[in-house]
């Protein structure tokens, strides 16, 4: 026992307290003379004393305060617990090196949410409350607005038709409008699904537009169906009826003139707008042609042939050919297989409840091509979209449908592309050159359109499935920095995959070798904010990609170097309000895009001329030092590719097969003067023979 003070002795509260307060050591063992070496003494002493506290050494609480104090030392552990993985976390995050943070340009401010962006050569177009406004790209000044709705605009596309521009809102209620952009004027042009009755109202889900503009296809959904709808753009006439317009007869139908819109606070940049742009809303431009209605394929059944002749008459067209809906199996057989089936995985089945997916497409318009083959009687305009490759969510077919038809023609596929696994997501490069089938199974297949054949078939890690496919445009590596040659080579194409586990994969396909993937990111797991949730190439900059994360934050990812270049931030107090799913446009044609910001509700009273909450801000690359030289020195010349010979297949065909014969035949000439070399050294030494033989 530790010697304790006269003072406390002297007092028995003091003694008690002393007693409550110090710690009592006991030994285990029975006490023992030690040796009086020292190499002898056990190393262990400290093993053989217990601490003990004198107030438990007499009694133990009784239950239930002995419960709460298991209870609350637990807590506590589990307390230190936390913090001390939270510190580790914030020393991790002070060591990490966080890259250089960059503001927006430019500004424009909103009274109300804008919903979408698109951007089209010069001009930014922005949908929100009853229509869309039309920006200018360089300068964030507004020049119209187009609010004749009575609900907000929810998406837009716009799609460059050479000079013009063609420009597709969606409102809330599901109705598509097609407006003509051109010569700084607007032109209303159709609605392609709105109808009187609101009970028969048809939603668009989904649209595309083919390069040039000379197609256009729509998802369209209701009445428990859905269903495709293509149709072939009169753009040329459209060109003509702006030279030469025609002013609408029908006083009924006759449009007013929209009137200066509230979307934006009226600032002095605002009134300039309106001078730029004008809607004639009274001219009457050609309609689009409906071409075809294609529906989801009917699910495969039994047969309803008598005999295997009417089958082989069916397909006699080879139409439709390996589509599965053609076939000689009865029903029969059909339930014979799904009872082998469940009897075989009855334990992996019970419990599962199988829910309807509901049936989407996904479709592409296809250049003519080696795969796309018509018919010698029709003649395609090069460059021109001629068939159309569709899949529907859940089937493992790829169809292809031929533009050059008419509504009064039998839609049916002219080929059929059948997978192993269902199709989960295709993706159409932006040359229309190259196409990418995921399937469920994690399974990529690289198409190169022009050639007619698959150049890579690639598999995802284990766990990984595919959840959008970028294609970047291919670049080169030259003294450590990404450069876009001149002349690009065939068959070699470079594309970001990013998973449902927030992942992401690099593949590279060359028609010569075997395709490669690599890991971009991992799948975050101490930092979840990190989740990236949306990938978009950048074109201007090679090997360039925007990732945004879940945290919201936004960086600049160089796929060469696996390395974040800088990131961009709207200012304080703004940020993403969805990060998971932001709203963003990147122009494919100049160094921009463009990011909307929400500012955080405010709890006090606020005043209606007072600042808006929402924005939409500019970001310019060659406004950024890290990102100025990358882009003012992205492109490389043919001339400098053939001084350096690390790039030998980026040469054109000619040149590489020059450098080639000039290698061989300087191959050749050096062993010619080698053997002449040789032969001289012999005579010389023959020479010396002969003279010391005579000597």
């Amino acid at each position: 026992m530790l010697p304790v003070p006269p003072s406390v002795m002297s007092s028995p509260i003091g003694s008690r307290a002393q007693r409550m307060r110090l710690p009592i050591f006991t030994q285990k063992g029975l006490l023992e003379v030690p040796s009086p070496t020292e190499k002898d003494w056990p190393k262990d002493d400290e093993e053989d004393y217990v601490f003990k506290d004198p107030d438990q050494e007499l009694h133990s609480l009784p239950q239930p305060y002995r419960m709460i104090n298991k209870l609350v030392n637990l807590l506590f552990d589990r307390s230190w617990e936390v913090i001390e993985e939270r510190d580790t976390l914030r020393e991790a995050e002070l060591s990490r090196i966080q890259p250089t943070v960059y503001p927006p340009v430019f500004e424009s401010k909103f009274n109300k949410m804008p919903n979408c962006m698109a951007v089209s050569q010069d001009y930014v177009f922005i949908g929100g409350a009853k229509g869309f406004s039309v920006y200018n790209l360089y300068d964030a000044k507004r020049m119209y607005v187009w609010d004749k709705l009575k609900v907000d605009v929810t998406s837009i596309w716009a799609t460059d038709l050479g000079s013009e521009t063609l420009i597709a809102p969606v409102d809330e209620m599901g109705v598509i409008r097609l407006f003509y952009f051109c010569k700084d004027s607007l032109f209303f042009i159709k609605a392609i699904n709105e109808v009187e009755d609101t009970s028969k109202q048809t939603t668009c889900v989904k649209m595309a537009i083919s390069k040039g503009g000379d197609f256009a296809a729509f998802l369209l959904q209701g009445a428990g169906d859905i269903w495709l709808d293509v149709y072939r753009l009169p753009k040329e006439s459209w060109l003509k009826e702006v030279e030469h317009p025609q002013l609408t007869t029908n006083p009924k139908k006759r449009v007013r003139q929209p009137q200066l819109n509230t979307l934006d606070p009226m600032t002095s940049d605002n009134l300039e707008m309106d001078i730029n742009v004008c809607f004639k809303g009274d001219i009457k431009l050609s309609l689009p042609i409906h071409i075809m209605k294609i529906k989801p394929p009917k699910p495969v059944t039994g047969t309803t042939f008598k005999s295997p002749l009417e089958v082989f008459a069916k397909i006699e067209d080879l139409y439709g050919l390996g589509s599965g809906q053609n076939h000689f199996i009865k029903d029969s057989q059909w339930e014979q297989q799904a009872a082998i089936f469940n009897a075989m995985y009855k334990k992996y089945l019970d419990g599962e409840c199988e829910e309807e997916v509901p049936s989407m497409a996904t479709f592409h318009f296809l250049l003519p091509s080696c795969i796309t083959m018509m018919p010698t009687e029709v003649k395609s305009p090069a460059g021109v979209a001629c068939v159309l490759g569709i899949h529907w969510t859940g089937y493992h077919n790829f169809f292809l449908y031929s533009l050059n038809r008419t509504l009064k023609d039998k839609v049916d596929p002219e080929g059929v592309w059948p997978f192993a696994a269902p199709i989960a997501v295709s993706k159409l490069s932006n040359s229309c050159s190259y196409l990418v089938l995921a399937c469920e199974d994690g399974v990529l297949t690289v198409w190169d359109m022009a050639e007619g054949l698959p150049i890579g078939v690639v598999a995802l890690p284990e766990g990984c499935f595919c959840q959008s496919i970028i294609f970047l445009k291919y670049f080169l590596v030259l003294e450590g920095q990404n450069v876009y040659p001149e002349g690009r080579p065939k068959s070699q194409i470079t594309c970001v995959v990013l998973c449902t586990d927030a992942s992401l994969h690099l593949v590279v396909a060359k028609a010569t070798q075997e395709p490669t993937i690599s890991v971009l990111v991992e799948r975050p797991v101490k930092h979840p904010e990190e989740a990236i949730c949306a990938v978009v190439a950048v074109l201007t900059l090679p090997g360039m990609v925007l990732t945004f994360s879940k945290g919201g934050s936004v960086h600049l990812l160089d796929v060469a170097k696996r390395q974040v270049v800088c990131a961009f931030a709207p200012p304080r107090p703004y940020r993403l309000a969805v990060p998971w799913e932001p709203v963003f446009v990147v122009s494919l044609q100049h160094p921009y895009f463009l990011l909307r910001g929400d500012r955080p509700a405010e709890t006090g009273p606020t005043n209606d001329t007072d600042d808006s909450q929402n924005s939409v801000f500019y970001f310019h690359f060659n406004a950024y030092p890290l990102v100025e030289n990358i882009l003012r020195n992205c492109i490389v010349s043919q001339v400098d590719l053939m001084e350096d010979m690390a790039f030998p297949y980026v040469l054109p065909l000619e040149k590489r097969c020059e450098n080639l014969l000039q290698k061989r035949f300087q191959k050749l000439e050096n062993k010619v003067k080698e053997q002449e070399h040789w032969t001289r050294l012999r005579r010389y030494s023959l020479l010396l023979q002969k003279e010391n033989f005579r000597k």
